[in-house]
């Protein structure tokens, strides 16, 4: 059944109702002060949390210029992991597998030919052990292991498809780092942020977070910035969906009432340009890079003890730093992430910033090896359903259905 005509126009005078008790002139005026009186220094329970790397400003540069402006890296690799996404199965098991491919830019197919296979497995049955040392399949090109994940009592699907999806990532971006002369952009943030916000989501997660097999997953991206920062080569995480809220929670501790949901909504709002109420195209607008220490960040800030794993440069040099670009043309923010490692020179600085905004240009998205590195490693909706179906064959079990799956028609083979 649809809604009747008068019920779409009754809907839509809510937003009248709405619209009337929303005075954007306060947000405007709120998120001016926000940039210069509480950015260059927000503090958090007596620690810094964001702070500028070098100049606090916000700019802006010609779309067509710098789409045609030539870019500071000659080569860029991209590298992403994809999933099936966590299924249940009736027999108790708790399945994710993730696919990793590194990308170039200009192509090179050898390089694109390797992956990275990982399936992470959650079983109630504390007597079985599904571990398997890392094979290798298609002439070489391919690694893949079995990874028997820590028993939770809850969130097991969230706790697979973090570890087989950091675990491939981070397992093929260390393999093939000798292949970077460059410039490698991991298609998401530099570390594996979704597995630091276990302690925030239930302290069962939290402990679980320090044992050893999620701990030898974050330290793949710890010996990752080690190797980059000894070859001398950045490394970057180009977040196509920040979500964070480091900035916006901070706010509304310190007695501000934030409008926007998150740290994204906030730096659209510093960002977007408007004349005559019609929004300004001619231009991507950026910030100035920033230390983050807060949140999910925290986690690799220098004070912090990184889940324990031991770091074998200056603390400092691991913390995460991130720049924000505005594409006015589709309406969304983006965020350039480096460690402080690669950001606290300004010509690198320098020539990330360019690199991006060259790239979101002339792309109207993401850098053209991370769409690249994307595209390998997706697994679309008819490859999930036949994996989905091969697990059950093997397990002669079925997938453990849901009234979603039977109300929204999920494919499940």
């Amino acid at each position: 059944m649809t809604l009747d005509p008068i019920h779409v126009e009754n809907i839509a005078r809510l937003a009248y109702d709405i619209a009337s008790d929303v005075d954007t002139t306060d947000h405007e005026d709120l998120v001016g002060q926000v940039w210069e009186e509480w950015l260059p220094s927000l503090r958090r329970d007596g620690r810094v949390v964001i702070e500028p790397v070098g100049d606090h400003e916000r700019r802006r540069t010609d779309i067509d210029a710098v789409a045609l402006a030539e870019r500071p890296f000659g080569t860029v690799h991209g590298l992403d992991s994809g999933t099936i996404n966590p299924t249940t199965f009736k027999n108790g098991l708790v399945v994710d597998v993730a696919h990793a491919a590194m990308a170039s830019e200009p192509t090179d197919l050898s390089l694109h030919r390797d992956r990275t296979i990982v399936a992470t497995v959650h079983a109630g049955d504390s007597t079985t052990d599904f571990d398997r040392e890392w094979t290798r399949r298609d002439a070489g090109h391919t690694r893949q292991r079995v990874l028997h994940a820590p028993r939770v009592n809850r969130y097991a699907e969230g706790v697979v498809h973090a570890l087989a999806l950091y675990l491939a990532e981070g397992t093929h971006a260390l393999t093939h780092a000798d292949r970077v002369d460059e410039l490698l952009v991991l298609d998401g943030p530099v570390y594996p942020k979704e597995l630091f916000t276990w302690g925030d989501r239930d302290p069962e997660l939290g402990e679980i977070a320090r044992e050893a097999k999620p701990r030898s997953v974050v330290e793949n991206y710890v010996r990752l910035v080690e190797r980059f920062v000894e070859r001398d080569v950045p490394l970057a995480g180009f977040v196509k969906n920040p979500a964070s809220r480091t900035i916006v929670r901070t706010l509304a501790d310190r007695g501000v009432e934030p409008p926007w949901p998150d740290d994204a909504a906030l730096f659209t709002a510093l960002l977007e340009r408007r004349a005559d109420g019609d929004r300004l195209d001619d231009a991507l607008t950026f910030t100035t890079w920033f230390h983050s220490r807060g949140g999910a960040d925290g986690t690799m800030a220098a004070d912090a003890d990184a889940l324990g794993i031991e770091r074998e440069l200056d603390p400092t040099l691991y913390e995460p730093t991130f720049m924000v670009v505005y594409d006015p043309r589709t309406d969304v923010t983006y965020k350039l992430e480096a460690p402080y490692a690669f950001a606290r020179d300004a010509s690198t600085r320098d020539r990330l910033t360019r690199q991006v905004l060259s790239d979101v240009a002339a792309t109207r998205g993401p850098p053209e090896a991370v769409a690249k590195a994307d595209e390998l490693a997706r697994i679309n909706a008819g490859e999930k359903a036949a994996l989905r179906r091969k697990f059950e064959e093997r397990f002669d079990s079925d997938q453990q259905a849901t009234y979603d799956d039977l109300r929204w028609g999920k494919e499940r083979y």
